[in-house]
């Protein structure tokens, strides 16, 4: 028997005569039911696929309480998300995971406090079965706001809510800062200056922590050597600017972020410092366009946002389905990526 087109399209009543189930068999399978044998959800399956059946989605729903579609809330400015490229590859990652499971993304930009109200609004008006949300900045009214809603949430990274019970996926930032000051240790350096992000978000404060801490074990001077930028290049180049103006001597830098590295390079360049011969430079991030493009290209903290996103896709899937699952911080590792700027 094969697909049949155009106002003939297989039925539902089809696929359950094709795998030899009861219609009502062959809806549970396709809504994955789990009272389905594992043998009768493979028989309907394999007889959709071969009729060409595709489900009804607004029908499904009725059935199911489930659109099949998710929420990437991002909590920044629409500009600065797009000119950033970490979350560039947080979109692509997080549309390329829901495709592996038959899910349709959405995505939401919270531009200022004023958006939170119509934010929590539509998500908890059943367009949507969850949300993947990254808030990370103190006094970001959303995370607070979205505990009121009766759909799942998962964030990316820590956020500064208070609330207990929360189901986050974030990245060893502290780890990843002691990685860096590790490495130009090794390498002989000694004055190690660091530009970090602001300090509202959580883990530019992990990453200067981690650089301090690290800078203590390791017997390092200059502690004091920490200009703040804004995770963008320009914000990088004129912390760099200030640090050299501070210590001409420094002779190593952490930046927080690839785009404050590049920004640092730039700056660098600009003084006259050849890296690495007289500074050395360390990232954030590992952009794949980024870190390697640069000039000399950028040895960085490898973090990759699609082991983040499978991770909280996997959370929230098994919430969407009613499992139990504890609140808890899952804390990924990250590694050092070392190019020419070391």
């Amino acid at each position: 028997m094969s697909a049949r087109p155009g106002p003939n399209r297989p039925t539902l009543e089809d696929v359950a005569a094709y795998a030899g189930v009861s219609r009502s068999t062959a809806s549970r399978a396709l809504n994955d039911d789990a009272y389905v044998s594992a043998p009768a959800r493979d028989a309907v399956r394999t007889a959709a696929a071969r009729l060409g059946y595709t489900t009804n989605l607004a029908a499904r729903s009725l059935v199911t309480r489930r659109t099949g579609a998710i929420a990437l809330v991002l909590s920044e400015p629409e500009a600065k998300v797009l000119d950033d490229p970490y979350f560039g590859a947080v979109i692509r990652a997080a549309y390329a995971e829901l495709s592996t499971h038959g899910g349709q993304l959405l995505v939401m930009f919270v531009d200022n406090h004023a958006d939170v109200p119509r934010v929590v609004s539509f998500l908890d008006g059943g367009h949507v079965d969850g949300a993947l949300v990254f808030a990370p900045h103190r006094g970001d009214l959303l995370p607070g706001a979205l505990g009121t809603l009766r759909i799942p949430v998962v964030f990316g990274g820590r956020t500064h809510s208070g609330r207990r019970a929360q189901h986050v996926v974030d990245f060893d930032n502290a780890a990843g800062a002691r990685l860096a000051v590790d490495h130009l240790v090794d390498q002989g350096r000694r004055r190690i200056a660091t530009v970090s992000g602001p300090a509202e978000h959580p883990a530019a404060a992990d990453r200067l922590a981690g650089w301090r801490a690290a800078m203590r074990d390791r017997g390092v001077r200059g502690r004091n050597l920490v200009e703040s930028g804004d995770f963008t290049i320009a914000g990088g180049e004129e912390a760099m600017r200030r640090l050299l103006d501070r210590a001409p001597e420094l002779d190593a830098v952490f930046a927080a972020s690839d785009p404050m590295a590049a920004g640092a390079l730039r700056a660098l360049a600009a003084a006259g410092c050849r890296v690495p011969t007289d500074v050395a430079v360390i990232g954030f991030d590992d952009h794949p366009t980024l870190a390697p493009a640069t000039t000399p290209p950028l040895t960085s903290v490898h973090q990759d946002p699609r082991e983040q996103i499978r991770a909280m896709v996997e959370i929230l899937l098994r919430l969407t389905t009613g499992q139990q699952v504890p609140g808890e911080r899952v804390v990924l590792p990250v590694s050092l990526t070392i190019r020419a700027s070391t």
